[in-house]
């Protein structure tokens, strides 16, 4: 995730979420509040490096965090509505781009997959979170924790893919489309590790297992298309089944196989140290 920034206005629900994700991935965070500090559950606590405003309510700090930023990410379960239905149209307004992640018509891993293209595409540094408080959609937190955190594990793996240039005896692929894959889990795992920053390392070492059956499942996914597992590169899918001594292992399973032994050999290599 390119990200640099996350941003919300501290209301509970959605707004807790992103600014709960940025500070335990060590991204920096902050946005702006009411006057008062204001929140439905009384005031923000101080652990979030929030503003004041000035002279400002929900409204007013709604459109200056849209203002204050390169996007804007609104989630919700349904239709928007209230304050997550202006953000948007002030996001409009300000000619800010805005993209809406409805749970109930998305899966995760397809939402993952457009929120890291869109914040790519955008070239977005500084991002606005937005969506129901938690008195309005009890379920809306851990969603929006959940979905964070797997945009963010994909985003490590998106851009660590061999390059045409790296081709070995142990490299397979598609010539005409351009593509080219490891065909061991040897080979796959270094391709994975070779570009990841220190911080990335430690992230994916620090995946406790509750983690690697949740986001684990999106990651999974994500490697099983972008390693071939599906057609393309069967040495790869027979490579996995020989390690796990599964014979009859699949892609998907394949899949979550290498964000596991990628997690424990990163973990072996010492990268549980938090860096900020």
């Amino acid at each position: 995730m390119e990200v640099e920034k996350i941003i919300s206005g501290a209301q509970t629900g959605a707004d807790r979420a992103a600014l709960d994700f940025a500070i335990e991935y060590g991204i920096d965070c902050g946005g702006w509040v009411p006057t008062g500090c204001e929140a439905e559950d009384g005031t923000v606590a101080k652990d979030y490096p929030v503003w004041e405003m000035e002279d400002g309510g929900y409204v007013e700090r709604t459109e200056k965090n849209v203002e204050d930023s390169g996007g804007t990410l609104i989630f919700s379960h349904g239709d928007l509505t209230g304050g997550s239905l202006l953000t948007r149209q002030f996001a409009q307004t300000h000619g800010k781009p805005c993209l809406h992640i409805d749970f109930n018509r998305m899966m995760v891993f397809d939402a993952a997959i457009d929120i890291n293209d869109w914040l790519a595409e955008h070239r977005i540094k500084v991002l606005n979170v937005a969506g129901p408080r938690q008195s309005k959609d009890p379920k809306i937190y851990q969603a929006v924790f959940k979905m964070l955190e797997t945009v963010f594990y994909i985003s490590i793996i998106s851009g660590v893919m061999p390059s045409a240039s790296g081709r070995t005896s142990d490299t397979a692929g598609n010539e005409g489309a351009g593509k080219l894959y490891p065909t061991t889990v040897e080979k796959t795992i270094d391709a994975l590790t070779e570009e990841l920053s220190a911080k990335a390392k430690t992230r994916i070492a620090s995946m406790p297992d509750d983690a690697l059956s949740e986001a684990g499942i999106s990651l999974g996914r994500w490697i099983r298309r972008q390693f071939g597992l599906n057609q393309e590169n069967p040495q790869l899918l027979e490579a996995c089944r020989n390690l796990s001594g599964k014979p009859n292992l699949d892609a998907d399973g394949a899949a979550i196989l290498i964000v596991k032994v990628l997690r424990d050999r990163l973990k072996k290599a010492g990268h549980l140290r938090v860096i900020k």
